[in-house]
């Protein structure tokens, strides 16, 4: 059973990724007073894509061609450690925060080891910014593990899902700033409004864009799939912690109830995509200096959150 869940897992999130673009981008045209495209206008561009032709740059490397594959095979296994609408899944055991974190840092690795393979000017710039951004969203991500841990005493996913949904959490300070810096390190690494506009393509702010210029074909169809899932992998990482309410557990068991997870995982990707087309059509982007501030205040309020919870517990 645990195997058939998994399997379903993984089809889910692959099916609801180009459906969370989408319906955030058509939610931001609607607060915008457009019309927009349909949400499920992704589907057409990713079918689209794949029936191109793949044009490559004379000096690209084996490691551009590969890319795509390994960034999207990485990311797609992230989304399935998370769970969505259960915690019974076969890769439960090895569902691990710190596994979670290797795996996006593996993908974000070699796409920016892309960005400057060809040599151009523009996957030079893209992925420096990419690497800096990393390197200050991560060990705001890495204090969230540990403020999580030293709650929990496990960095599973599912058992920190099964112990928020105990209720023995109660409210607590440490992990509301643990909430705000997840937030935080999303949209940065997601390259969203204010550190990344996804709908431009100015040389002189973009990130993500900028290192995937000289992809076409299908190897843009994964890279651009890969994005989407990463997306919907952070909105489900942050309902799996601070919001696991309507997972089916072992001890419930039963079809039925595992129909009403994923009714509520649903639900919760709505209620996410609502919430971030609200928040960036309110906030303008902010300047390349200035995502040091950002990031480094989530930083702050992490390790602030671990100090508090480190405290409260007497450990």
């Amino acid at each position: 059973m645990s195997v058939f869940l998994q399997i379903v897992q993984m089809a889910l999130v692959l099916a609801l990724a180009p459906l969370l673009t989408g319906f955030v981008r058509w939610v931001k045209s609607r607060l915008l007073g457009r019309r927009g495209a349909p949400p499920w206008q992704p589907y057409r561009d990713i079918a689209r894509l794949l029936r191109k032709e793949v044009v490559l740059a004379r000096n690209a490397s084996w490691l551009f061609r590969a890319t795509p594959y390994m960034m999207f095979t990485a990311i797609w296994l992230a989304a399935a450690l998370v769970p969505t609408f259960t915690t019974q899944l076969a890769l439960a055991p090895t569902a691990d925060l710190i596994a979670l974190i290797a795996l996006l840092g593996s993908a974000r690795f070699f796409l920016a080891l892309a960005g400057m393979d060809i040599g151009t000017s523009f996957g030079g710039l893209g992925s420096s910014r990419e690497m800096m951004i990393a390197a200050l969203a991560e060990p705001a991500m890495l204090m969230v593990v540990f403020s999580v841990a030293i709650l929990v005493r496990t960095t599973s996913l599912a058992e920190i899902a099964d112990f928020m949904m105990s209720g023995a959490v109660g409210l607590r300070i440490s992990l509301a700033l643990a909430l705000i810096t997840l937030i935080m390190v999303a949209i940065a690494e997601n390259a969203r409004i204010p550190i990344d506009n996804p709908a431009t393509h100015l040389e002189l702010t973009m990130v993500h864009e900028a290192m995937v210029l000289e992809y076409s074909g299908r190897h843009l169809a994964l890279v651009e799939g890969a994005s989407m899932l990463k997306l919907l992998l952070y909105m489900a990482l942050i309902a799996c912690i601070f919001a696991p309410w309507g997972m089916a557990t072992p001890a419930a068991g039963g079809g039925p109830f595992v129909l009403w997870g994923m009714a509520t995982f649903v639900a919760k990707l709505a209620a996410g995509g609502v919430l971030l087309a609200v928040f960036e059509t309110s906030i303008a982007k902010m300047r390349v200096f200035r995502y040091g501030e950002f990031l480094g205040g989530a930083l702050l309020l992490s390790l602030l959150g671990a100090i508090f919870l480190y405290v409260s517990r007497g450990v």
